[in-house]
């Protein structure tokens, strides 16, 4: 407990020079706001004589960085404290939320020497975002004088705790709303699925005539939840509740009207529902837009890849942000315009983080490499910050380079710049794993430990497959499944795949069966590949057949080009004739199968049937790639 401020002190204090301390409190307030938390300390530490306000700026800083031991240092070598200090420190340990700073909170409410309606109210809020709403309730019951935002917090403590009951009945007995009120009830109940309910208070709302600009607000986030549970006729006929009045006198301030935010609420529900038709209609209609009607009528023709309506709406924005050059940029790299992208993130007046990511991950999604490597080094040139998915996008770059040595100078940045999330673990397991490094990928993965996710896993095995380590992956698998891990398709790809570098036919039909019987996995078209690759490998030509013939779908260029494969092995020309005649089919311009289906005639002294095979290439206009020595195969 910190002594109060003696006489002395308050003697002294009348000679503090009050525009030194004024400029410093400012000073301090403009390094905290702008994240400079250290320098705000050296700069409080300097000075001789400090008023209450340099004591709180500084200890509102630690706070916001939750730095809560620093932050009752100060407030317990504070020579004076106020109101606010204490306020301070209480929301301070609500808002860690473990149980000891919750402790500590109160105990430090109960030993002011005066309080606040701030002070009731933020412990109130407090208890309610930690889910004691029970002793909420009790410190509400006990306030000399509450506030609406006392009810207000109640209210929502309610909701976020599943009461609506309770929460419905505060909202009856207020004495007053406010601005919020209303909107926070709305909120709430939309958190808890009840979105009947929350329109049905909204029409009583609207009956009484009352709240103008407050009830337009919270049908507005009525929309918005409609949107979000994607029942669009829902939001529409709410939207349409709301007058629409084409005069804009000063009359009409503060009435129950749509706002410019109604309308960018139904047009936002259209645009989720991919439905851009309805919400270029609506946007038509409206009497003013904002920059966000813009963005999001943008961002619509971009999710469907309509990029020519969205180059239209670019250039008739009255003033385009960087968030609308932006999405410009996602979308022609989505769509594989790389140059229009490009020209598009060259033309930016003025690029952020946002924008470098979404033309280096455009770059990579393409395939285009080296280009992705150069915007990289470009962004590092022109000073721009690296985060989480930068690094990502480039850790991607060195797996498709197969460049491990690229690979092991990001992951150098990765440990400088940056924690290392379970993204960012599963990039670089991935990165180590296809660049021939399986033991620096195995070690990212056990020291992930229990942050490991199925991607993690599924990279593992892959890894520890595509390099030959087949009972590796197994083991893996097996450990995986040990540990309630639930495997997807793509888990079986690679283990089906260890089957089949490994040769073990039985495991890979074991594995194979256990997709659907014991996990309820449908086997796709690239598990049939693998498994026809399995028994094709072991000479089980005939199985393989039947597998193919059995197949829910029409077998793609991969089921085929295993079995042409596995006929070539083991000389069955009947059947590679009927695989090489199906990749023909799919692939018409390609001279894989009618090159190995002529060397196996050749092999066999078939000359005749080879010749045939050589006439048809001809015939077909079929060019034979220099130094083919292989089926081609997804």
């Amino acid at each position: 407990m910190a002594k109060e401020a003696s006489t002395d002190y308050n003697r002294r204090s009348n000679f503090v020079p009050q525009f030194d301390v004024y400029s410093l409190n400012k000073r301090i307030s403009h390094l905290i706001r702008t994240g400079r938390v250290n320098e705000a300390r050296e700069a409080f530490d300097k000075v001789k004589y400090r008023n209450v306000v340099t004591w709180n700026s500084m200890i509102s800083g630690y706070i916001k960085r939750r730095e809560l031991a620093k932050a009752r240092k100060l407030f317990d070598e504070m020579p004076e404290r106020d109101v606010v200090s204490w306020n301070m420190m209480i929301s301070g340990y609500f808002s860690c939320g473990a149980s000891r700073d919750v402790e500590e909170g109160r105990y430090l409410f109960d030993q002011m020497p005066v309080r606040d309606c701030v002070s009731w109210n933020t412990m109130i809020s407090g208890y309610a975002k930690n889910g004691r709403i029970a002793q909420a309730l009790e410190l509400f019951n006990r306030m000399p004088e509450r506030n609406v935002i006392s009810w207000n917090a109640m209210i929502t403590g309610f909701l976020q705790n599943g009461d609506v009951r309770n929460a419905l009945e505060f909202y009856y007995k207020m004495p007053e709303h406010d601005a919020s009120s209303l909107s926070a009830l709305v909120s709430g109940l939309i958190q808890n699925g009840k979105l009947d309910k929350a329109a049905k208070i909204l029409l009583e709302c609207g009956k009484r005539d009352e709240q103008g600009e407050d009830l337009v607000n919270a049908y507005n986030t009525l929309i918005a939840g409609y949107g979000q549970k994607g029942w669009i006729k829902e939001a529409r006929r709410l939207f349409d509740q709301i007058p629409f009045y084409h005069d804009k006198g000063k009359e009409g301030l503060g009435r129950f009207e749509r706002n410019v935010v109604s309308w960018n609420s139904m047009i936002m529900c259209y645009v989720k529902a991919n439905d851009v038709v309805s919400a270029r209609e609506l946007f038509d209609q409206m009497a003013e837009r904002d920059t966000f009607s813009w963005n999001t009528m943008i961002a619509g023709y971009v999710h469907v890849s309509n990029m020519n309506e969205a180059s239209n709406l670019f250039s008739k924005m009255p003033d385009p942000d960087t968030l609308t050059w932006n999405s410009m940029i996602s979308g022609f790299s989505q769509n594989g315009s790389l140059d229009l992208a490009r020209d598009f993130f060259e033309r930016m007046p003025q690029k952020n983080l946002v924008s470098w990511n979404s033309i280096i991950a455009g770059y990579e999604k393409n395939e285009h490499f080296e280009g992705a490597m150069k915007l990289f080094t470009q962004m590092q040139l022109e000073g721009e910050k690296h985060d989480h998915q930068t690094l990502s996008s480039v850790l991607s770059v060195s797996t498709g380079l197969v460049d491990l040595l690229l690979g092991k100078q990001v992951h150098q940045l990765v440990t400088k710049i940056v924690i290392a999330d379970v993204t960012i673990n599963n990039s670089l397991i991935t990165m180590y794993s296809r660049c021939g490094g399986i033991k620096e990928a195995r070690n990212i993965f056990d020291e992930m430990k229990l942050q490991k996710d199925v991607i993690s896993w599924n990279a593992m095995i892959g890894g520890y497959a595509s390099h030959g380590f087949a009972a590796e992956a197994l083991e893996l698998f097996k450990l995986m499944k040990k540990l309630k891990v639930r495997p997807t398709h793509i888990t079986f790809v690679a283990v089906l795949n260890a089957c089949a570098n490994a040769g073990l036919v039985e495991e890979g039909r074991m594995q194979f069966n256990s997709m659907s019987s014991e996990f309820g996995i449908e086997p796709q078209v690239e598990h049939y590949a693998s498994l026809v690759d399995i028994v094709g490998r072991y000479g089980q030509l005939e199985e393989a057949m039947d597998l193919i013939n059995g197949m829910p779908f029409q077998p793609d260029k991969s089921v085929w080009g295993a079995l042409l494969g596995a006929c070539r092995a083991h000389n069955n020309v009947e059947l590679a004739q009927v695989a090489a005649e199906a990749l023909m089919k799919l692939e018409p311009e390609s001279s894989a199968p009618y090159v190995l289906l002529h060397n196996m005639y050749a092999d066999m002294g078939q000359w005749d049937d080879a010749a045939k095979v050589r006439l048809e290439m001809e015939k077909n206009k079929i060019i034979k790639r220099r130094g083919f020595s292989r089926v081609e195969s997804s």
